[in-house]
């Protein structure tokens, strides 16, 4: 019988380094030929939104998507698994919590890969709870001392700075303005819903990493041209959806500043194919839209350790 995991049951099984080893094993696949992975797509009506990302993973024998809807009464988001060799449901996982998680990972993996590894200095420009796995993840894998926090609102970057500062043990502070944030930072991270850059690219520091996860549709952007331009690597989690909807790369591609055979898949340079960071002075740039195969992998790993644990529902559903 296929298993139905809640938020709380998410959260009790979850946990950083769990999301970060399931987006490494989705991407080493991705990048070895062993992972199907389609696009987002999207369904609008005047009310509200429909999003479905969807894929397989082959050695784990699974495939599967990730519905979620949009309204004025917020997100709602469900990860469906199934068996791919018999087509049978495996379970129905709420997938909020899920995929702030597996966002942050991302963005771990890609610091780990990119970043410098003396890096300790991070801008956040976002302070909401996806600001939070960032943070996480980048402790996992830099030695992280300092994080800036800017957001627009005042109050909300000082409290979200005094919440990771209780919440990791680390030095967060409120940053008066975006270009403290993104000065002098080894990592700048952008988490955030907005329609134009959040920082000048002549900010950025020698050997800086900057890892750009907001901006997954066409009428968002946060970094600038400028900043594109001075990358001298730029990594995406998958070239067919930046192609698709990055909203940060489609200005540069259509002028013909970058192309997309300069843009490196994250799975690329887990499994070896292409390099990451050559050397201390390079400027890296990922940038991460979401893929169904981060979520389908970390969906596999939560229904083994339910299984182990006794948790879950179980649904008399998807099984003939």
């Amino acid at each position: 019988m296929a298993l139905y995991l809640t938020e709380a049951e998410v959260r009790q099984l979850l946990t950083m380094d769990l999301a970060l080893e399931a987006v490494a094993a989705a991407h080493r696949a991705h990048g070895t030929g062993r992972a199907v992975d389609v696009p987002r797509q999207r369904t609008r009506v005047p009310t509200a939104s429909l999003h479905i990302l969807q894929g397989a993973l082959l050695d784990e024998g699974v495939m599967g998507y990730k519905a979620y809807t949009v309204s004025k009464e917020g997100a709602r988001f469900l990860v469906h698994l199934f068996d791919s060799a018999n087509g049978h449901l495996l379970c129905v996982i709420e997938a909020d919590y899920l995929g702030m998680m597996r966002t942050g990972a991302t963005g771990g993996l890609a610091a780990k890969l990119l970043a410098r590894e003396d890096a300790a200095t991070v801008g956040v420009f976002g302070s909401g709870w996806q600001a939070q796995s960032q943070i996480e993840a980048l402790r996992r894998v830099r030695p992280i001392r300092q994080v800036k926090v800017f957001s627009r609102d005042a109050d909300r970057r000082r409290a979200a700075a005094a919440d990771f500062s209780r919440r990791f043990g680390i030095d967060a502070i409120p940053a008066e303005s975006a270009e403290q944030a993104a000065r002098d930072s080894d990592i700048v991270v952008t988490i955030t819903t907005s329609a134009t850059p959040v920082f000048d690219g002549a900010w950025l520091a020698e050997g800086c990493h900057v890892t750009a996860a907001g901006s997954n549709a066409l009428i968002r952007r946060e970094i600038d041209e400028k900043s594109i331009a001075r990358a001298d690597l730029v990594c995406v989690d998958s070239r067919a959806t930046a192609l698709a909807e990055c909203g940060d790369l489609l200005p540069a591609l259509e002028k013909g500043r970058l192309h997309a055979g300069q843009l490196v898949e994250l799975g690329e340079i887990v499994a070896g194919v292409r390099p990451a960071r050559q050397s201390a002075r390079q400027i890296t740039l990922f940038e991460s839209q979401g893929m169904a195969i981060q979520d389908l992998a970390l969906g596999v790993r939560l229904l083994k350790l339910a299984r182990d644990q006794g948790a879950g529902q179980e649904l008399a559903i998807g099984s003939i």
